[in-house]
């Protein structure tokens, strides 16, 4: 068998979490499939790797099922109880749950350190009491409906939920539906994904850690359940006959695959939190180095992989060549290299070799179709970091968007593909009904922004534009999750996220108390106390 090998942050070799049992994963194992996560700036580099076992999908459900009356029935307060504990832990590990990320995704390691510092933070938000925390929307309440009648309305959890992560933020994301879906009395079983099972494990490792030292119900066993792999796995969990609810981010294709599975299942809760194709607009007014600053930041932090970043912008035709400039000026100086390096560092490698191919592949077409390349994206080496999957930031100019898809007959360069990479499309307008309409030239709905001093402008453009995160003169990533966060078409279900994620985790009960004998006869009935007698 091959042997283990894991990342010195883990406390377990690479293994997948069943019924409170830890289960070694060797990739040589009988029916196992290989599974490894390698370090993007160093590709020879392995972060974790195992292998995978279909069979312990059933045997995760199962556990799940098992564990779900009890937990649920506990109270609320020993479940905050737990996730307080657990937010303690993920601050105590804050450290190696950054350098988990660092390596494991690429990520530089300022990036990482915000990850792993929102993981406590996502507690207190899910936690929040207060008249705007999401707490107050799912406490129950009574009405007076009659001279003797109440009315209540209580929550329940849906049972067993499957949480599919993404890499792109493998431990906030997944995190983000974890912990209210604890809250709300859920068990779960967590599938991370296959670029970044390393840290799906550390989270889960914490999460079980809380379980146990809180005295949770049979030690928490089954509560949390982790099963690692790609495609085969998620499919067969998300088609589970005994899963309640689905909470999945990740790109459209599959999370369309996972709608369509699910066509015959009305009642399992489906929440999807998937991409965008997000575009920034700058008015002839604008502060420009604001909106420049903002254009670069968020067109290319995490390597352009979130699903936020700013994939399109529309500029005034007044003012485009400068800004432009600036832009492409700014992007060019972005220091790239080794996550881990003493110097500042903005980017680091993209992922994985494919993910690099996917950007400049698709920078080639649109050149081929009549883009014009002004800052051509291309595979670089830093200084010391020859091996890794490393990508200079891309800039574009094209004719006009439009909402069709790049497969569509004939490849229109200002296509509604989103690019998870670090390239940006730049196209201009002449009037804000223009630049509106340009906007909304996509299937996706996830984030927007616009740069102007005029108010008017902005309360013209929030009310226009169709997507679930609206920003006024900043750029369209680094939402806050004190606020709802999701997004319209292909982008969401209308299921946001954030300060509104219990919402999804629940389901309200009505019911109608009675405390008399004021049964009532209704027109036409009759009644005789004698038959009863």
């Amino acid at each position: 068998m091959t042997p283990i090998r894991h990342h010195p942050s883990l406390m377990h070799a690479p293994s997948d979490l069943i019924g409170g049992e830890w289960v070694a994963l060797n990739s040589g194992g009988r029916g196992a499939a290989k599974l490894e996560s390698h370090n993007p700036a160093r590709p020879l580099e392995i972060v974790w790797s195992g292998g995978t076992r279909l069979a312990h999908v059933e045997s995760a459900v199962a556990a799940a099922r098992r564990a779900a009356p009890a937990w649920a029935a506990w109270g609320r307060d020993s479940r905050f109880n737990v996730l307080r504990r657990f937010a303690d832990l993920c601050k105590a590990n804050a450290a190696k749950m950054a350098e988990l990320i660092c390596d494991e995704t690429g990520k530089a390691m300022w990036e990482a350190k915000g990850e792993a510092a929102a993981l406590a933070s996502k507690v207190d938000i899910t936690l929040d009491a207060s008249p705007i925390g999401g707490l107050r929307r799912v406490e129950g309440y009574e009405v007076e409906v009659g001279p003797q009648r109440i009315g209540r309305c209580w929550f329940r959890p849906h049972g067993v939920m499957a949480v599919i992560g993404p890499f792109n933020f493998p431990a906030h994301l997944p995190n983000g539906h974890i912990i209210p879906a604890l809250a709300m009395g859920n068990t779960l079983v967590f599938k991370p994904s296959d670029k970044a099972p390393g840290v799906g494990q550390l989270l889960v490792e914490l999460l079980a850690e809380a379980l146990a030292k809180e005295n949770a119900p049979d030690k928490g066993r089954g509560v949390v359940n982790l099963v690692q792999g790609g495609a085969e796995i998620a499919s067969a969990l998300t088609t589970h006959e005994a899963i309640d609810g689905i909470l999945f981010t990740g790109s459209w294709p599959v999370g369309r695959r996972i709608m369509e599975a699910n066509l015959d299942r009305p009642g399992r809760l489906v929440a999807l939190e998937m991409g965008g194709n997000n575009a920034a607009v700058v008015m002839d007014d604008a502060d420009l180095r604001q909106a420049a600053i903002e254009v670069v930041r968020c067109a290319f932090n995490t390597t352009g992989q979130r699903c936020t970043c700013t994939r399109r912008v529309i500029v005034h035709e007044s003012i485009a060549d400068n800004f432009l400039r600036a832009v492409c000026t700014c992007a060019s100086k972005l220091a790239i290299g080794d996550p881990r390096a003493r110097q500042p560092v903005f980017m680091g490698p993209i992922i994985r070799r494919e993910a690099r191919d996917a950007v400049l592949d698709f920078q080639t077409r649109a050149k081929k179709a009549g883009a014009q390349v002004v800052l051509e994206a291309a595979p670089v080496s830093p200084r010391g970091s020859a091996d890794g999957w490393y990508i200079s930031p891309g800039v574009m100019l094209v004719d006009r968007f439009t909402s069709a898809p790049g497969a569509t007959r004939g490849f229109d360069p200002g296509c509604d593909d989103e690019i998870f990479g670090p390239l940006l499309r730049m196209t201009t307008v002449d009037s804000l009904d223009e630049a509106i309409e340009q906007c909304n030239a996509t299937r996706f709905g996830l984030a927007a922004s616009i740069f102007t001093r005029s108010q008017e402008t902005a309360q013209r453009f929030m009310a226009s534009i169709r997507c679930g995160c609206i920003n006024i003169n900043n750029g369209t990533a680094g939402a806050s999750s004190k606020l709802p966060f999701g997004g319209l078409g292909l982008s969401g279900n209308h299921r946001p996220a954030a300060s509104f994620s219990l919402d999804y985790c629940a389901y309200p009960v009505a019911g109608m108390i009675e405390r008399g004998p004021a049964a009532a006869l209704a027109d036409g009935m009759t009644f005789d106390d004698s038959w009863l007698d």
